[in-house]
């Protein structure tokens, strides 16, 4: 078996975005430093998830590969979004700790690529193998490791570029969803409230939005119709112009 070496000084992080109905969350991992002496914890915070690359793999490939270890789905909305290489990224105490711990050099430049992804939390079970990993909302995220938090903006910001020009909220959703919870979506993401008549004048013209013969179940009020997201549909129209400016 050929051992696989990791780059030191390349790295991935994917800032994992997932919806449970009610608010936009983050995939956020724990990190501990433990002295080796004396058994005690010396800190533990929250950071990203992301890994260093392998020289055998594209950066894509490894965006993936993380994915791929804490989901176990391979079909993920993936997209790049920035490089992050600023010389003073990993300079707090706590960062400097960590890298010397891991056999790193704390005084040399890291570049990290930031993808973003997005999941329906309520389909998918976590696997991460080694450290512990929790949804926050993204509302509650308080101070992350590295540079992260400046990550987790970017994203945010690219996350709500793209939402008004690619129908890539359905990424979010289970496969069956109503109209409300489509408008959910993009009221969470992009901070605010829409019209619900100007919103479905919007998605009216969408093609690609099949409407199903069924309806919500176990709801207090009166059920929904339900929709699906068609991608071939979407991959024959995608042409036509998508905006979802408010």
């Amino acid at each position: 078996m050929i051992k696989r070496t990791l780059n030191d000084y390349i790295s991935v992080d994917c800032v994992i975005f997932g919806y449970n109905g009610q608010e936009l969350q983050v995939l956020l991992v724990d990190r501990t430093l433990t002295d080796e002496k004396t058994g005690k914890s010396e800190f533990t915070d929250l950071t990203l998830t992301g890994n260093h690359i392998y020289e055998d793999e594209t950066i894509e490939q490894a965006a993936y590969r993380v994915l791929f270890d804490l989901t176990g789905l391979k079909n993920v909305f993936l997209d790049q979004f920035k490089t992050f290489a600023h010389p003073e990224r990993l300079k707090k105490d706590n960062d400097r700790k960590w890298l010397i711990h891991d056999g790193r050099d704390p005084n040399k430049r890291i570049v990290s690529i930031g993808y973003f992804a997005l999941l329906a939390t309520q389909s998918i079970t976590l696997e991460w193998k080694g450290r512990n990993v929790k949804w926050v909302p993204v509302s509650e995220v308080g101070e992350l490791a590295f540079d992260h938090n400046q990550i987790l903006n970017e994203a945010l910001i690219a996350l709500r570029n793209k939402i008004k020009q690619e129908p890539i909220g359905f990424e979010l959703l289970p496969e069956k969803f109503s109209l409300t919870q489509l408008q959910n979506i993009y009221e969470v993401i992009l901070s605010t409230e829409l019209d619900k008549r100007n919103f479905r004048k919007k998605i009216a013209r969408m093609k690609y939005l099949i409407p199903t013969d069924e309806k919500q179940t176990g709801v207090a009020h009166k059920p929904a119709r339900l929709y699906v997201f068609s991608r071939d549909v979407y991959e024959k129209t995608k042409k036509e112009l998508f905006d979802f400016t408010v």
